[in-house]
C-alpha cells in the first residue's frame, strides 16, 4: 500500500527556508531588512519606522486586519504578546520575500546555465530563410508573455492573490466614480500590490493635479493591476519551485 516517507510539511519549509538564505540576492534583502529594523528602534520617529512594514510588503499589510500588533492596549502581558506575534509575523513575511527572490535568482542562474549548454545553432543557406522568417516571426512575442505569465495563473498561490488584487482595485475604482466620497479607498489596492504600487502612486500623481483628474483613478488602478501582475509572478515562481522539490510518496 502507498505511504509517505516524511510529513509534506517539513521538507517544504526547509526548501522555503534554504531558498530565503541560499543565495546573495535572498541574502542581501534580509541584510537590508535587519538594517531597516535596526534604525526603526534607532530612530522611532524618523521615516525609517516604517521602513520594515514597507520591505517585508504585500504579506505584512495583512497584519492590519488581524486583532494583534503594535499599539494593542490591554496591560503588560497583552502587549507583549502582541508585540510577539508582530513580529513573527513580520519574520514570516521577510522570509516568505526572501524565498521569493532566492527563486528567481535560482531560476536566472539555471536558466543560464542551461543556455550555456545548449549547442550553437545551425547557419541556414539564403534558399531557407525564406521560408524560416515567417514561421519563426510567428507568435514568437506571444508565447514569451504566455509562458512568462504562466506562473500567475497556474498555481493555488498566485491565483489566490491575484483574487485580493482584483476585489482591492474594484472596491477603490467603485469608490472612486461612484460613491460620493471615495475616501481612503486607495489604501487598498496600494498595500494589495505594494511594494511596487508607490511607482502606480507616483504615475497617476500628475493627472490627479490636472485638468484629467477623472484619469488619474483608472491610471492608477491600471498602473497597480501591473504591480500585482509582477507580484503574482514572483509568488507563481515561488510555488513552482516548492512544488518541484517537494517529495514524492514512495510505496511499497
Amino acid at each position: 500500500m502507498p505511504t509517505v516517507s516524511r510529513p509534506r510539511r517539513l521538507p517544504r519549509l526547509r526548501q522555503l527556508l534554504a531558498l530565503a538564505t541560499d543565495n546573495w540576492l535572498a541574502r542581501g534583502y534580509l541584510a537590508v531588512l535587519a538594517a531597516s529594523v535596526a534604525a526603526m528602534f534607532l530612530f522611532p520617529e524618523s521615516g525609517f519606522a516604517e521602513s520594515p512594514l514597507m520591505l517585508t510588503a504585500p504579506l505584512s499589510f495583512l497584519g492590519v486586519v488581524l486583532p494583534f500588533g503594535p499599539g494593542t492596549q490591554g496591560g503588560g502581558a497583552v502587549e507583549v504578546l502582541a508585540i510577539g506575534f508582530w513580529a513573527i509575523w513580520l519574520l514570516l513575511c521577510a522570509l516568505v520575500n526572501a524565498a521569493v527572490l532566492g527563486a528567481l535568482a535560482a531560476r536566472s542562474s539555471t536558466a543560464a546555465s542551461s543556455g550555456a549548454r545548449e549547442p550553437l545553432p545551425r547557419i541556414p543557406d539564403r534558399s531557407e530563410e525564406t521560408g524560416t522568417d515567417t514561421a519563426r516571426s510567428a507568435r514568437p512575442r506571444l508565447r514569451r508573455i504566455r509562458a512568462l505569465l504562466a506562473p500567475a495563473v497556474d498555481n493555488w498561490l498566485a491565483r489566490g492573490y491575484l483574487v485580493v488584487v482584483a476585489a482591492s482595485l474594484g472596491f477603490f475604482l467603485c469608490a472612486a466614480y461612484v460613491l460620493p466620497d471615495p475616501g481612503f479607498a486607495g489604501i487598498w489596492p496600494l498595500m494589495a500590490t505594494a511594494p511596487l504600487s508607490i511607482l502606480a502612486l507616483l504615475l497617476s500623481a500628475p493627472a490627479e493635479y490636472s485638468s484629467l483628474g477623472w484619469l488619474s483613478p483608472l491610471i492608477f488602478a491600471a498602473s497597480a493591476a501591473l504591480c500585482g501582475l509582477f507580484n503574482a509572478v514572483l509568488l507563481g515562481r515561488l510555488a513552482r519551485k516548492l512544488r518541484a522539490g517537494e517529495p514524492r510518496p514512495t510505496t511499497t
